[in-house]
């Protein structure tokens, strides 16, 4: 049996062990009204929704790479080479904490096999290195730091090893099980762990035939509150590293989304997400009506989308003028968490082990920038009328967990907001209360000129958070149009915002 036909029955039992609402099967004959109202109740598992609600996660990628002036390694590389003299874990959790991130994810091993944590799996790690005379620990100093400042700490483990000798052989299993369960057993609380699909030849020119679903089920038991992303059932990757997301980007995907083949295809692959950035419009809509049609059943899978705040992903002195500024950053902010996603950006500590002072003061320069834009909600005090709405006032009450719907079984609806007096806006913020499910399909935002009505922005999904940036109006009067919704849309958030 190949081992695509493995991983669904082990996904099933795995989301079923979640949260029922989290997953779905679809009977053969189910009509697409029927379908349709499945996938409208479909919600996210508890840590899911911990994970979506953080909106910003950094990566940080750090190793030996970082010593070669390379991407990714060969394996071969001597340990010798790392000495990161100031290494600085505070530091790196502390910038990223100043900037609003909530969760911090380490590259305890990338693909040239080398640990950042002295594992008793191979000598190939930090302990036969000269930092700190062979007993630092990278990944503990992190797990430290983290819980220090109270941020959430998460670890990425590279499946592909390019050093291990049993690589492409079935001990190798066992030897990421080991590694796996001395990275969720010493370590305190883990929030996320994080693969990818990368997979080429080990020192004995073999690839391995992964054990996703034995790793799956050991994480669940040592760590269960950690999401596994990206090559996992809990999160997926939005398929591009510009940091850009989809027009439309569904949450609730058919279960062959998570075909591990099929990702494992897709890893460090652009798809083309973004018609903007390729010109292509391949990929544009994974959970559609037409895509939900003739599935065998439906998931919570949401999307993390990745971006590095420079080229390249480990620290390279060359690219220090080459960091994004804080206007781009604040771009792809929009565009990932404004687009349903939460966006990982990694940020790579350099030789001596800190974060670079370009990258700090360009996150310091998108922080103020996202904070001054956001700190007055200018639709606040707003007069709010609905025709056909319940619980107008959830809207602006600054509370996720409350909601506007609709009376009855409307699946549309406008929802008007008097301001009183005119104010200049050019960012929409609109949230779903996705507890209850992801449903809205289209919508319409407009404002009142003085004569009629005119349209400032328009969308498909809303999901979790939906941001859109368009040209600055002023009015007294506006309305959100609800054109296509399954099921009652449940509108948790409104805002209107003035980008500084």
């Amino acid at each position: 049996m190949k081992l695509y036909q493995l991983i669904l029955p082990a996904l099933l039992v795995t989301n079923l062990a979640q949260a029922q609402q989290s997953y779905t099967t679809i009977q053969p004959g189910e009509t697409e009204a029927q379908i349709i109202k499945k996938a409208a109740n479909i919600t996210p598992t508890p840590k899911q929704l911990r994970w979506q609600q953080l909106e910003l996660t950094a990566f940080f990628h750090f190793g030996v790479n970082t010593f070669t002036g390379k991407e990714w390694g060969t394996g071969k590389e001597d340990p010798q080479i790392f000495n990161p003299a100031k290494l600085d874990a505070e530091q790196w959790v502390k910038t990223t904490k100043e900037a609003g991130f909530k969760q911090v994810i380490l590259t305890a091993k990338h693909h040239d096999g080398f640990c950042l944590w002295p594992t008793k799996t191979t000598a190939h790690s930090v302990k036969s290195s000269p930092w700190k005379n062979g007993s630092g620990d990278v990944v503990a100093e992190v797990a430290a730091a983290c819980k220090k400042y109270k941020i959430g700490f998460g670890i990425y483990l590279s499946p592909w090893d390019m050093n291990s000798a049993v690589y492409g052989t079935d001990a190798y299993n066992d030897f990421f099980i080991n590694q796996l369960t001395e990275l969720l057993t010493n370590y305190g609380q883990i929030d996320e762990v994080w693969f990818d699909g990368a997979n080429g030849e080990g020192p004995n020119g073999k690839k391995q035939v992964y054990d996703f679903n034995r790793w799956y089920a050991h994480i669940r038991k040592l760590q269960p509150k950690a999401v596994i992303a990206i090559m996992g059932p809990d999160v997926r990757w939005v398929g591009t590293e510009s940091g850009y997301g989809r027009e439309t980007e569904w949450s609730v995907l058919p279960t062959a989304e998570q075909n591990q083949e099929k990702i494992s295809a897709g890893s460090q692959k652009e798809v083309n997400v973004v018609p903007a950035l390729t010109g292509s419009y391949k990929d544009q809509d994974r959970g559609g009506r037409s895509k939900l049609v003739g599935a065998t059943g439906l998931v919570w899978y949401p999307a993390e989308t990745d971006v590095s705040i420079r080229p390249g992903w480990f620290y390279h002195s060359s690219e220090d003028d080459k960091v994004k500024s804080p206007e781009k950053l604040l771009d792809i902010y929009y565009n990932s968490v404004g687009k349903n996603s939460v966006l990982l950006v990694n940020i790579p500590p350099d030789k001596n082990g800190l974060i670079n002072e370009n990258d700090i003061k360009n996150l310091q320069g998108w922080t103020k920038l996202r904070e001054e834009t956001f700190k007055i909600n200018l639709a606040k005090g707003a007069v709010i009328t609905s025709p056909n709405g319940i619980n107008t006032k959830a809207l602006l009450d600054g509370k996720y967990a409350t909601n506007w719907t609709t009376k009855g079984t409307g699946t549309t609806a406008i929802i008007e907001l008097n301001l009183k007096t005119p104010k200049t806006f050019d960012v929409l913020s609109v949230q779903e209360n996705i507890s209850i499910g992801q449903r809205v399909e289209k919508f319409t935002f407009q404002y009142w000129d003085g004569k009629e009505w005119k349209n400032a922005a328009q969308g498909t999904t809303i999901g979790y958070k939906r941001l859109i940036k368009f040209k600055a109006v002023t009015a007294s009067k506006v309305r959100l149009k609800i054109e296509q919704s399954r099921l009652n849309p449940t509108i948790s958030e409104f805002g209107l915002y003035k980008e500084k």
